[in-house]
């Protein structure tokens, strides 16, 4: 973060990211850890294409990260439920979005830190 601000240079700047947990969830893989004073936490949510390469990768530091599973594939609609594309209403139902994983170490960094849910 100095580095990207102006802060500090390039030379004397060093953030060691050492993975304390992994976690996969289908193409989804969760990383976190902290430094190691363990005054800064992060998580790095990686999406990966057969399984070995990186196609999208999302930061997130000093963040409470809960990841939701969105939706449930195995659940059936509500009975009598036949959507009509002439009919002028829609028919909203919820739904069921567990969550599957929380990040534990946004709560040792000793500071109030927002909080994010990834919906996978």
């Amino acid at each position: 973060m100095r580095l990207l601000t102006g802060a500090s240079s390039g030379e004397s700047f060093r953030f060691e990211f050492d993975p304390l947990s992994l976690t996969t969830f289908g193409s989804t893989v969760i990383v976190e850890g902290c430094d190691h004073s363990r005054s800064n936490s992060w998580v790095h949510a990686w999406t990966v294409k057969d399984g070995v390469i990186i196609t999208q990768v999302r930061e997130y530091l000093n963040t409470s990260l809960t990841v939701a599973r969105l939706g449930n594939p195995t659940q059936s609609p509500p009975s009598g439920y036949n959507p009509s594309p002439s009919s002028p209403t829609v028919e909203i139902t919820a739904l069921h979005c567990p969550s599957v994983w929380e990040s534990s170490f946004s709560s040792r960094v000793g500071k109030s830190v927002p909080g994010l849910v990834l919906a996978i």
